[in-house]
């Protein structure tokens, strides 16, 4: 196993001497094409010769390129790396990656230091590891990619064909190309959180799943004073909860606010594309102040846990998932047993509510998902980029999306031998989830499998991503197309995102201390007129000129 490096100190990192993080060979060019194979047997296209590549690879010699990564934590194993189809990516390419594994509780510090040194790896993995400003700020530090692309990537070249969002997503401002995209495989509708009804507790009080706002409010409110899981207490029961944090504004518009058409982006920069398409700050619209006012009278009539914006949120999850039954009447999330955990089997799918004006909304953050840039960038340190983009097309394969997404095949995906593969049931007793997760990239990193192969692959119908697929069926229908939905992922210039940190500090504060304050003490309808000027004072106009801006400028480079 390659040795999981982690910097402590910068010190450290200081000292650290350049040749430390360098892994590619001299210069030159190189020779024939690799040919990227699956674990299960099946080839993939071959690589064009290019120029640029190095002399070790002329010379039939391996390079090794010195690769960092992020992961969530470090309970998930990281021998994967190393083994299955990351493995075979090597022999196939004929190269080396020597994984420095780093981790999310560290990695803000240690990243700072790394780029503060300039003592880089030859490429970071995952748009974990390095987020727009990091790339930006620093974009001297990283290898132009947009005339590299074709010549050493024809999967690549041929999912950019495909999928024009891709391409965009990955080119600049400028027109330039920095970083390799993503596009997860086999993806709902539904892209985001949906709704999950207590139906043991409406069992209990002889109520129906509720289909309107309106209606949900009556169940709510009763949840929270008819002793809804019937233990003898009244006062132990709460319709909703949450938590503290910077990210309750956020989730309340994609989640119990919604039915007002309140969806915004999973960026927290509150931008959202109203029912004409148009980008728009939802905190200054009207049905914006007539969700706060709806969430505000359920909050004085009991039907919100009095700490929602107050309890750390192991407390809301202990609530959730409390031992002999949740405590919780509505959760939202992915899927139940991401939320009920023990008390999945409590919960009912909601079917998207109809609001006040006879729409029902769903979060289909598809763009911000599924879709990402920064998947890998390679920095000057490295002194063979062809190489290693040879090395990166094979995560445009469709095995190689499925064995990045789940695991290699045939410890985690199993070959029928009939060109359909099974995506397994861990047999230790964890969820799918939890494998995905632990023995593959899974979210992070280069992928795109075309849409033709997905029904090439079966998945389990009662876990994971075969829950949340079956969802569709129940609220797929309510999916729209660029209306009433989340602001995309844009790209912005260094000044606008230099702009957009000023501005945004104080704007997010300011929206986000209002809306917990007309929650829980009310005065919407009095202050409201004194917020927008405040809104104003503060920039705000300004702000939404340059995500407007950003906006056109994506809508263009779809075209």
């Amino acid at each position: 196993m390659k040795k999981a490096k982690q910097m402590i100190s910068m010190l450290l990192v200081l000292m650290l001497s350049a040749t430390a993080f360098v892994g590619c060979g001299g210069g030159g060019s190189s020779s024939a094409a690799s040919t990227a194979s699956s674990g299960g047997g099946q080839a993939a296209s071959q690589a064009a010769s290019s120029t640029g590549d190095s002399g070790a690879a002329a010379s039939g010699e391996r390079p090794t390129f010195n690769v960092a990564t992020v992961r969530w934590t470090d309970t998930w194993p990281i021998d994967f790396l190393e083994t299955g189809f990351m493995k075979e990516m090597e022999d196939m390419a004929n190269v080396d990656i020597d994984w420095q594994v780093y981790y999310n509780s560290d990695w803000s510090e240690q990243k700072s230091l790394l780029l503060a040194s300039g003592n880089l790896h030859d490429a970071f993995l995952g748009s974990i590891s390095l987020n727009a400003s990091d790339v930006s700020q620093n974009i001297s530090y990283f290898v132009e990619l947009t005339d590299l692309i074709e010549p050493n990537m024809p999967n690549l070249t041929a999912a950019f064909a495909a999928e024009p969002e891709l391409k965009a997503i990955a080119t600049d401002r400028d027109g330039k190309i920095y970083s390799l995209p993503k596009k997860l495989p086999l993806r709902p509708e539904v892209c985001g959180n949906v709704g999950f009804i207590n139906q043991d507790w409406l069992d209990n009080l002889g109520l129906s799943v509720p289909t309107t706002y309106k209606e949900l409010e009556d169940v709510l409110l009763k949840f929270a004073s008819e002793d809804a899981d019937g233990d003898g207490d009244a006062t132990n029961e709460y319709g909703l909860t949450g938590s503290a944090g910077s990210y309750v504004l956020s989730n309340d518009l994609r989640n119990i606010l919604s039915p007002f058409g309140t969806m915004v982006s999973r960026d927290n920069n509150y931008m959202g594309l109203n029912g004409d398409g148009n980008p728009v700050f939802m905190p200054i619209q009207d049905n914006y102040k007539e969700a706060v006012a709806w969430m505000r009278n359920l909050y004085e009539n009991g039907a919100v846990d009095p700490e929602y914006f107050t309890q750390e949120s192991s407390m809301a999850t202990s609530k959730r998932q409390a031992e002999g039954g949740s405590k919780v009447g509505l959760l939202f999330g992915w899927t139940a047993d991401a939320e009920a955990g023990i008390n999945v089997e409590q919960f009912t799918l909601l079917e998207a509510l109809e609001g006040p004006d006879g729409n029902r909304y769903v979060e289909n953050a598809a763009n911000f998902l599924d879709i990402s840039d920064r998947e890998l960038l390679i920095t000057t340190k490295c002194a063979d980029p062809a190489a290693l983009l040879k090395w990166a097309d094979a995560f445009y394969t469709d095995l190689g999306a499925l064995q990045t997404f789940y695991g290699s095949v045939p410890e985690y995906v199993a070959d029928n031998g009939d060109g359909t593969y099974s995506v397994l049931v861990p047999t230790d007793g964890s969820s799918l989830d939890t494998s995905a997760w632990s023995n593959s990239l899974r979210d992070f990193g280069p992928k795109y499998m075309t849409p033709s192969f997905y029904s090439n692959v079966k998945l389990p119908e009662n876990q994971g991503d075969g829950v949340k697929l079956a969802q569709d069926a129940v609220n797929g229908k309510y999916v729209t197309d660029g209306k009433n939905t989340g602001f995309p992922q844009v790209k912005y210039t260094q000044e606008e995102l230099e702009r957009l940190a000023t501005l945004g500090t104080d704007i997010y504060k300011y929206v986000e201390a209002n809306y917990a304050k007309w929650v829980v003490e009310g005065g919407i309808d009095s202050e409201w007129d004194a917020y927008l000027t405040q809104l104003d004072n503060m920039g705000l106009q300004e702000m939404i000129g340059i995500q407007e801006n950003a906006y056109k400028y994506y809508l263009e480079a779809l075209a």
